[in-house]
């Protein structure tokens, strides 16, 4: 388990301008999870315990191998992306189906003494037949309510996926023409999930990296950011998480909200007591911050500092001040 700090530029540019004893970055928890062997739903390997593993998470990353090498030995004897991605995909299926026909037994002996369950066992059914051609639960069809109900059965393939292409150097600065990333990107965009490619080598040469060799060696690449950050604001986006900032002398800090969260809400993250007490809310974005060359007086006198209620849905990037009674 490692708990991950959040790049965001924005909390350091907060940092060089207020100085403060702490700067503190949003954080997320990647855990890491040995790779999955065919069987594993049957208890091969250490399946059950690894399958337990995922289930507790709320996004999987899927690093996929993309390249040729040899030296590295692969586990099927051979490279072959979509064979190894259908592989992980076929034993959560078969996890997932065990829990769906328990749901289905379970909701037809409740039929007997409510009818309200024949929905429960008309969509669960469904999802099964679904499963058992081989589809993934987050492919399967359905409108919203049903897909609440769906969703109280903490599915494996329900979860949102980002698939890390793991290639090697040449193929990482020539994607267009890697047909290993090719075939994940396919399959990533028939199942409406993203694809992110990343060269593990090249990283273990930037993390060795820093300051200005660090910039020399990414521009060289022709990326702006290593894969490593990339691949952590593209999990924190995966969940539907951003930051809204807080500044000042004493810390800067990036605190983590589900999008769509409100002013109040917002406020509780930092202490209860701001949400309780909830008055207003000051808030500059970040942007317009930026634009005024970071000076709250500027800000101020444009007039682009606002006072929001409770109604206010926080946006990703909000500096935010919070009024509240004790």
């Amino acid at each position: 388990v490692g708990m991950v700090a959040v790049p965001d530029e924005r909390l350091d540019k907060l940092a060089e301008i207020y100085e403060p004893d702490k700067k503190t970055p949003a954080v997320i928890e990647f855990v890491d999870i040995a790779g999955l062997v065919k069987g594993a739903s049957k208890g091969e390997g250490l399946g059950n315990k690894f399958l337990a593993n995922i289930r507790e998470t709320d996004a999987i990353v899927h690093v996929v191998r993309c390249f040729d090498d040899e030296n590295v030995i692969h586990v099927e004897g051979s490279t072959d992306p979509r064979r190894d991605i259908d592989i992980i995909n076929m034993e959560l299926v078969m996890a997932d189906l065990e829990m769906v026909q328990r749901r289905v037994e379970k909701a037809t002996k409740a039929l007997k003494g409510d009818k309200k369950f024949q929905h429960e066992v008309d969509v669960f059914t469904a999802l099964q037949k679904h499963l058992d051609e081989g589809n993934l639960a987050r492919t399967f069809e359905c409108d919203e309510d049903d897909a609440a109900l769906i969703a109280t059965s903490d599915l494996l393939t329900l979860k949102p996926v980002i698939y890390a292409a793991n290639t090697d150097e040449a193929g990482f600065t020539d994607l267009e023409h890697n047909q290993y990333y090719q075939q994940v990107k396919a399959i990533a965009d028939a199942e409406d999930s993203q694809v992110l490619p990343i060269c593990a080598k090249m990283e273990q040469d930037i993390a060795e990296l820093e300051g200005e060799e660090k910039l020399m060696f990414l521009e060289e690449l022709g990326v702006e950011e290593s894969g490593l950050d990339r691949l952590i604001k593209a999990s924190y986006a995966l969940l539907g998480l951003i930051s809204f900032l807080t500044s000042g002398e004493d810390e800067c800090r990036a605190w983590t909200i589900k999008r769509g969260t409100k002013a109040p809400q917002a406020a509780g993250k930092i202490h209860s007591d701001f949400e309780r007490g909830f008055i207003r809310a000051s808030v500059v974005k970040y942007d317009d911050l930026a634009a005024c060359g970071y000076s709250m007086a500027n800000v101020k006198a444009k007039g682009l500092q606002r006072t929001e209620g409770k109604e206010y849905v926080v946006q990703d990037g909000d500096i935010i001040e919070f009024l509240f009674n004790v």
